[in-house]
């Protein structure tokens, strides 16, 4: 039985952590390195860092902040946002990066996907979907530029080609669900396991410890993404993993 995993989401902007509702109203929650490294403290499996900023407005990678995080780590950090090539990706690599999540350029470039693979290996490459909902054809559509541009590309479609292309995991946030704090959107990522082997990692809308044990309990995900509710300090890395625990769920 692999063990599930709980991840904290750090999305950065200008050097700051910042939190949003829906990617919206964006608030400043404090500095990358001290929050990941309390979570490297508190149990937290592995440390997602979110360049928000450079998606929208093209920022250098931040390279600096990434060394100092990943010198002091000593679990996995992934790191996104902006990456646009393969030099990109190295530079990440080579300056602490266990892994790579791509979106926007991805999308762009689906080709990216298996030169990455190729030359860094699966295990380093993360495909990052924002999910939207279209009330109007009742699907879902993949977003790019940090959830502001819609594509005419389904999520359903997409999750498929980007592990032929060898992508070695997803991470999926559902945007509707986003800083909500309502629960996971249970049947979406239900229907991408069933489409995928590759692990999924879920976001958006954990608001309590009940709805990661729901999340596990009801889809074959493999980690959880946190934010909100663990910035708060509404609830610990620890005591989540208690609940999870309670409710029968492996985890590390």
């Amino acid at each position: 039985m692999i063990k599930k995993r709980i991840i904290p989401c750090l999305d950065v902007k200008d050097g700051r952590v910042v939190k949003g509702v829906q990617f919206k109203g964006l608030r400043d929650i404090g500095d990358p390195i001290d929050l990941a490294m309390y979570y490297n403290e508190a149990g937290a499996d592995e440390v997602v860092f979110l360049d928000i900023s450079k998606t929208e407005e093209g920022h250098h990678l931040m390279l600096d902040v990434i060394e100092s995080t990943a010198k002091k780590l000593f679990i996995p950090l992934t790191v996104g946002g902006g990456i646009q090539s393969l030099e990109d990706i190295t530079l990440l690599l080579n300056h602490g990066a266990d892994k790579v999540s791509l979106n926007s350029s991805a999308l762009k470039n689906p080709d990216l996907i298996k030169q990455a693979s190729d030359k860094f290996g699966r295990q380093c490459i993360c495909i990052a979907i924002d999910s939207f909902y279209d009330q109007t054809s009742k699907d879902y559509y993949c977003c790019t530029h940090g959830g502001k541009k819609l594509t005419n590309v389904r999520v359903y479609d997409w999750v498929q080609q980007v592990e032929a292309l060898g992508a070695g995991e997803l991470l999926v946030t559902s945007m509707s669900h986003d800083g909500m704090k309502q629960g996971f959107d249970i049947e979406h990522l239900t229907a991408i396991k069933q489409l995928v082997n590759i692990p999924i990692i879920a976001s958006g809308g954990g608001g309590n410890a009940q709805h990661f044990v729901e999340l596990f309990q009801q889809t074959d995900v493999s980690a959880g993404l946190a934010a909100s509710i663990l910035h708060d300090r509404e609830i610990t890395v620890q005591s989540l993993k208690d609940t999870m625990r309670q409710g029968g769920i492996q985890v590390r």
